[in-house]
């Protein structure tokens, strides 16, 4: 059964705050955490008819879905894609200093950033200084490869592990998705 625009409003009413919070805790930018909800939402709502379900039981789901997707291509492209938003004629106002504030606080963003700090300063020297350079000082795969003397694509692999090797020292310390729901 499709979706209504009242079905996709209370989705809105009912998920919103999560997505902010789950999108904050994977980005570590308010700011992209309220362009990724935007996004969500302004997606599920061009696709509404696409819908298959129960509102209610299977909303949720549905829309998480298209966040991990939109999730996955700002990952991917490293930015935010806008082209929904434009579709829709839908232009996104600059948050306020408590909106921020009150974004960092749902995603315990200082907690997180905190925990992030502490295990990169365990891991390897090597590791962490790749990730330095890539993530920190957002250095291109070439410039990696040529102050480390190695191959474009072994600076690739190296990040790779680096990053594989972060996230499975921080994954028992990050907030759950089923938490940003509620």
């Amino acid at each position: 059964m499709p979706l209504l625009p009242s079905d996709i409003s209370r989705l809105y009413e009912a998920h919103a705050r999560g997505l902010v919070a789950y999108f904050a805790r994977r980005t570590y930018d308010a700011e992209h955490a309220v362009d990724l909800t935007a996004e969500t939402f302004a997606t599920a709502f061009r696709q509404r008819a696409r819908f298959i379900g129960e509102p209610d039981r299977d909303g949720p789901r549905w829309i998480y879905g298209i966040a991990r997707n939109h999730l996955q291509t700002f990952y991917r492209d490293g930015r935010v894609e806008r082209s929904a938003m434009a579709k829709l004629g839908v232009e996104r106002r600059a948050l306020t200093e408590p909106e921020y504030e009150r974004i960092e606080e749902l995603a315990e963003l200082a907690t997180v950033r905190q925990r992030v700090a502490s295990e990169l300063a365990a891991m390897p020297d090597e590791q962490a200084r790749i990730l330095q350079m890539r993530v920190v000082d957002e250095q291109g795969y070439d410039e990696i490869a040529s102050a480390l003397q190695i191959s474009e694509q072994t600076a690739r692999a190296r990040v790779s592990r680096a990053l594989r090797s972060l996230a499975v020292r921080i994954e028992p310390f990050m907030p759950s998705e089923e938490a940003s729901r509620a």
